[in-house]
């Protein structure tokens, strides 16, 4: 893995729905992410112990991802409008620095293709006006 980069390591909350008696969600959840690759961290959060805390490297896994696969694994997540505005907010914000990433890594190569497109496209002296036919007869 690559050395870990302070901006792409994100510290989010997940907080499950009441819990049904004799349901451990969040340490449930504990225990699923844990081997997971990406995830830096996973404690309890709060002093309801009905959330955790998920530390995660951006560049290899994200929130949507990681709540997906809770409410696959049959997690109640919360689900009130402010859990909703936030969750938005980091989908969103998440998703556009995961395009900022690979837009900066493969910058050097997109800038070629463009160049190099521009440059066919542009009429220059370095074509040859004569008819395909007539190249290939000389």
């Amino acid at each position: 893995m690559e050395h870990p980069d302070p901006d792409t390591i994100k510290h989010r909350e997940v907080a499950f729905r009441d819990p049904l008696p004799g349901q451990q969600q969040a340490l449930d959840a504990i225990m699923a992410l844990t081997d997971i690759d990406g995830i830096v961290d996973v404690t309890l959060a709060g002093p309801s112990r009905n959330a955790i805390r998920v530390s995660y490297d951006l560049r290899q896994i994200d929130l949507s991802t990681i709540e997906a696969l809770l409410f696959e694994l049959g997690f109640h997540l919360e689900n009130n409008l402010l859990t909703k505005i936030k969750r938005a907010l980091y989908y969103y914000t998440e998703g556009i620095e995961l395009e900022n990433i690979s837009a900066r890594r493969d910058q050097g190569q997109s800038t070629r293709d463009i160049f190099m497109q521009c440059y066919v496209c542009q009429r220059h002296g370095c074509r040859d006006a004569r008819p395909e036919h007539w190249r290939r007869y000389l």
